[in-house]
This record gives C-alpha cells, structure tokens and sequence, in this order.
C-alpha cells in the first residue's frame, strides 16, 4: 500500500512539473508508526496473545495458552511449550506432565499449584518438533518477559534446557546446570528437569527432589 501511494504521488509530482509548477503543498506519504507496548494487566496481556497472529502456529493451534496461577506469584514455572492436551484445553501443563509437575509443587514445596503461576516459553503448540524454533521463541518472548514484569516472581524454576536456554542465553546442557541458581533481573533462575523428562526418566526424580528442596529452602 505504501508503494502504491508513492506512486501515484510521484506520477502526480511529474503532471505538476509538467504544467510549469516548481513547489508544491503535497506531502510524501507517511506510514504511521505501529503501537508496539505491551498492556500493563495480565488479563488485557492475555487478550492480546489470544488474538496474535505473528507467526504460523497461530494457524495450526486450537487455543493459545497464555498461562496460569497467582499473579503476584513469588515462584514462575516455566517450561517450553503446550502440549495436545494444553492446545484442546487451552490451560497449561495438563494430562500425564501436569500431574508431575503439580505433584513437585505440591507434595515436594508444600504450597499449592494455584499460588504459583505456571507459562511457557511458546503460548502456541509446535506440532511435530520436540523443540521450539528460534523464531517461534523469539515472537513469543515478549510476552514471557511482560508475564515476568507484571508478576514479578522472586524464584523462577526453568523446566528443561529449552527454558533455560530462552531465558538465559545459555547453552549448557540442563544435567550440568540443574540445580544451580542463577541471578537475573531481580529474580533468582533455578533450572531443573521437565515433568515429561521424568515420565520417560523416573530414575531423575531424585535429582528434582533435591533441586525443589534447595528452593523451598530459598522461599
């Protein structure tokens, strides 16, 4: 569209010249500049990532799932992406990797799965990958750090190496860095296994055990 009217303003620029005319009153077209703040509420947050359309996973989804949980949470679940279950609900962790992960919550940290609040790094499920793609990540990070702002949580538990490495910038494999803390814009980053990661590993259990302990000992 911008073409378009440049176009036919130069095309009209030239009739002028033409007719003997030196200056002229009319202004080049000007695109405005898009809106590109992020709402300052989580529900109007939400509304937004359900009408997003930025990249292709918005055509493949059944429902965009956002997230859930305390909004003034002091701890953030975060793992990579929903699941089938997740898109037909549209609620996040849910099925066989939602009872894990609310059995650490909840047997393991002694609070309740609603006083925490639970995300992912992608809103939308990928299909057929096992890995989010940089670019869907990426379109989806603004979002994950808006939830992190409005919430502001003081422990943030990194489900798996794709949700460290997105909230991080580190590439470390998730078995050498389990378990560590990592300080980060006013928040502590505590990577551990993913709930599904146990469901096909039950031996790790144990070493989530003693990563939930050493965070129940920092709440």
């Amino acid at each position: 569209m911008k073409n378009l009217k440049n176009a036919l303003l130069l095309k009209q620029l030239y009739q002028l010249k033409q007719l003997g005319y030196k200056y002229t009153s009319v202004t080049p077209f000007q695109e405005e500049e898009p809106d590109l703040t992020l709402p300052n509420t989580l529900e109007s947050l939400k509304k937004q990532a359900i009408e997003c359309h930025l990249c292709d996973l918005s055509k493949s989804r059944q429902k965009v799932v956002f997230g859930e949980g305390a909004v003034n949470a002091d701890l953030m679940f975060l793992g990579d992406m929903p699941n089938n279950s997740d898109d037909s609900s549209g609620k996040v962790f849910t099925g066989r990797s939602g009872d894990t992960l609310t059995k650490m919550i909840e047997n393991v940290l002694g609070v309740s799965r609603s006083d925490v609040y639970i995300t992912n790094i992608l809103k939308c499920r990928a299909h057929d990958t096992l890995n989010p793609s940089p670019a869907h990540a990426h379109t989806c990070h603004p979002y994950l750090l808006k939830q992190i702002e409005l919430i502001k949580p003081k422990i943030i538990i990194a489900l798996g190496e794709t949700a460290y490495h997105y909230l991080t910038g580190d590439n470390s494999d998730i078995s050498n860095v389990r378990g560590t803390l990592h300080k980060q814009d006013g928040y502590t980053i505590v990577p551990t296994y993913h709930p599904n990661y146990l469901l096909r590993n039950p031996s790790a259990k144990k070493y989530v055990f003693d990563d939930l302990k050493n965070i129940k000992e920092l709440m």
